[in-house]
């Protein structure tokens, strides 16, 4: 296990992850398009794993999958920080970018592809899933 630490785009928000990541990839849904002009690079980590230091403020959506998704960002700077859903309550997803080392944590899988442009990259080294896929397996 590598603790990781990382921050908003002015520091006033600020998090620590005492787990590793259950998975990390790059989601081309519409949603996350929207927030990134592009697909975004995320990891999902267990929600107790995850301590914030600052505040948050909240946004909440019903995404392209059905579920309903609380985003939490910065609200001075604006930085998108964490999502999750009522339907996955022991998983927070994590944007890899805001890690003070995002190069610690590698996505292996592109999710949303059908929903990706044209112009998307993406490595054929890595796995594609079309939509939502499964949740990760836990961590023991």
């Amino acid at each position: 296990m590598t603790e990781r630490t990382g921050r908003c785009l002015c520091g006033q928000v600020k998090f620590r992850l005492t787990a590793d990541p259950l998975v990390a990839r790059i989601c081309w849904c519409k949603d996350c398009q929207h927030i990134a002009g592009n697909g975004t690079a995320n990891m999902l980590v267990p929600a107790d794993a995850l301590h914030i230091e600052g505040n948050l403020s909240d946004y909440v959506s019903r995404a392209d999958s059905g579920n309903e998704m609380r985003r939490q960002f910065c609200p001075h700077c604006g930085t998108h920080m964490i999502a999750s859903t009522p339907t996955r309550p022991t998983v927070r997803v994590v944007r890899i970018g805001n890690l003070d080392d995002p190069s610690s944590v590698a996505p292996t899988m592109n999710i949303w592809t059908s929903s990706a442009p044209e112009w998307a990259c993406m490595s054929e080294a890595m796995a594609q899933c079309e939509k939502q896929p499964a949740p990760p397996p836990a961590k023991n």
